[in-house]
């Protein structure tokens, strides 16, 4: 399967870095650009007070069309290695199309608006696999072109460990960038959050931290909330607790069943999930603590 985006498009390096913040960072990044010959295009700072951590993303034109994320980062390692040993950093090229898998269970408006959106060019990435624990949405992927993988589970969650293992080793088979909870109603255990740490991204259906666990269409129903919202975030073995990378709120009232909230919410899903996911797979979103910065 071919990963080359369309061959119009500019291609970039992308450098994602965050490190203690300390005077003359951005002097510095900027000065080895501008001694390489290269371009920025498009450049974002952020600096947290409350940590004192500096982060940005800059998407650079090198001026060697040639010049591989490797040698473009063998170049920069000089410079990265002065701003401290706590220093994360990456290169990434916008022409390389990401792997993504998916995650999913019975419902299927999710699954239908990646596949749809992919199908589109709105990610730049291919949609490897999806994985269910349930059958009922083999025909949505394979409709797409894309593989389905059935992994039943058992019904007692102190029997589901063999099940989650093979779900880790078909997903990690097609070496994903994304590992997508795509309504994928179960929950992972702690040993496969810490693998897919920064990988696995989940959609929950309320604007956490409210109603977090199951059903929380439901629980803001019994509270009687007049604002429903949706939570794209990374996973982590704390229930709904990830960094956040996007979030949406839709009005709801009095007269709104638990029916109507459902398919409100349903429409709020998708498109957190498909931000959030989109602002993954181009490099903007990066991750310090609990919290993110996205350079949207």
């Amino acid at each position: 399967m071919s990963r080359a985006v369309n061959s119009e498009a500019k291609r970039r390096l992308v450098l994602t870095l965050g490190c203690p913040d300390r005077p003359g960072i951005i002097a510095e990044i900027t000065r080895f650009i501008a001694e390489d010959g290269s371009s920025i295009h498009e450049a974002g700072y952020h600096s947290d007070e409350d940590t004192s951590w500096f982060f940005t993303r800059q998407a650079v034109l090198p001026a060697d069309p040639e010049c591989t994320p490797e040698v473009f980062a063998e170049r920069f390692a000089p410079i990265a290695e002065t701003l401290g040993p706590d220093v994360e950093w990456a290169v990434h090229d916008t022409t390389e199309r990401k792997r993504v898998v998916l995650l999913v269970s019975k419902e299927p408006h999710c699954l239908h608006d990646l596949l749809g959106r992919t199908a589109a060019g709105d990610f730049p990435a291919t949609i490897e696999a999806v994985i269910g624990n349930h059958e009922d949405l083999r025909g949505v992927a394979e409709a797409h072109g894309v593989k389905f993988h059935h992994v039943p589970f058992p019904a007692n969650p102190d029997e589901r460990g063999p099940a989650f293992e093979q779900v880790r080793d078909l997903a990690d088979s097609y070496l994903p960038d994304a590992i997508v909870l795509a309504r994928f109603m179960q929950v992972l255990p702690e040993d496969l959050c810490r693998h897919w740490a920064g990988r696995a991204i989940n959609i929950h259906h309320s604007f956490l931290p409210s109603f977090v666990g199951a059903r929380p269409y439901h629980q803001a129903y019994a509270r009687g909330v007049k604002l429903i919202g949706a939570t794209c975030h990374y996973v982590t073995a704390e229930l709904d607790a990830g960094p956040i990378i996007e979030q949406d709120v839709s009005r709801i009232d009095h007269s709104f069943t638990v029916r109507d909230i459902v398919r409100q919410g349903r429409d709020a899903e998708k498109q957190v999930l498909a931000r959030g996911l989109r602002w993954h797979l181009e490099d903007r979103v990066l991750v310090h603590g609990r919290k993110t910065v996205v350079f949207t």
